[in-house]
């Protein structure tokens, strides 16, 4: 029976470290562009080391061997100096940070979400909601009161030319917002507080975009890309492309 929200199971990897076999049972679940962004390497290819506590794995509880999902979320320590306001980039800014604070011993005393990844033959069936759930209450595990998210909207690929500060602001007439996953955040007890303009940069060549996309990538201008939020910025004439990704940011408090 496939994974549904009444029978999935989501565990913390300090808590069955023999989960970590199956993060690399999943698919690719980002598009290949998303992969380039070169400061996920200051996470990702040490997490489950480093941050055991901080990665989820989801899978149906009659096929333990099988997963479904997987969430990450970083710590870091947030206030003092150059770090009184959520950064404008985001999804970046967070992983720096949880880097730098870890290499220097520092406490941490806010936790951002990174990553919340169905396998698409499992989305659409409420899972997110479960594994939103599930990141929430391992944040409060672990002692924390307060969980941000630089989200990345999933409806936005389909408006790249909006900008997020309006596009963010949208909601129905039941006052959620139009956006299916911020609308999950709300939902969740998450508060829209503002727009991470440059979440994540990724540049490259043109020969490079060519292959992450497929693309011609032959004429100077913008170039709107399949899963992407906003156009890609392409210069022929100096042979390189750069895409700004905007994200938005989502606070959970989880002191009640």
């Amino acid at each position: 029976m496939p994974a549904t929200p009444a029978n999935l199971v989501v565990q913390p990897l300090d808590r069955r470290p023999d989960l970590a076999e199956n993060l690399s049972k999943l698919p690719e679940l980002w598009p290949e562009f998303v992969q380039q962004d070169p400061i996920s390497n200051f996470y990702y290819v040490t997490a489950v080391r480093d941050f055991p506590e901080h990665v989820l794995v989801g899978y149906d509880e009659d096929d333990p061997e099988v997963p479904v999902a997987r969430a990450y979320t970083v710590p870091f320590q947030f206030g003092g100096e150059g770090r009184t306001v959520l950064p404008s980039d985001g999804w970046d800014a967070v992983i720096r940070w949880g880097a730098l604070d870890r290499s220097l011993g520092r406490t941490p005393n806010l936790v951002s979400a990174l990553e919340i990844s169905i396998r698409p033959d499992r989305r659409g069936g409420g899972l997110a909601a479960v594994l939103l759930a599930a990141m929430r209450g391992n944040v409060r595990r672990l002692g924390f009161d307060t969980l941000v998210a630089p989200v990345r909207p999933t409806g936005k690929p389909a408006e790249p030319t909006t900008p997020m500060h309006e596009y963010a602001r949208r909601t129905r007439p039941d006052g959620l917002p139009v956006d299916p996953w911020l609308r999950v955040h709300v939902r969740a007890g998450g508060e829209i507080v503002g727009v991470c303009p440059r979440a994540m940069v990724i540049a490259g060549t043109l020969a490079e975009w060519r292959a992450w996309t497929g693309l011609a990538f032959d004429e100077t201008g913008v170039v709107e890309v399949p899963d992407a939020l906003v156009p890609v910025h392409c210069s022929v004439e100096h042979d390189y492309a750069v895409y700004v990704e905007p994200g938005v940011w989502v606070r959970h408090d989880l002191s009640s």
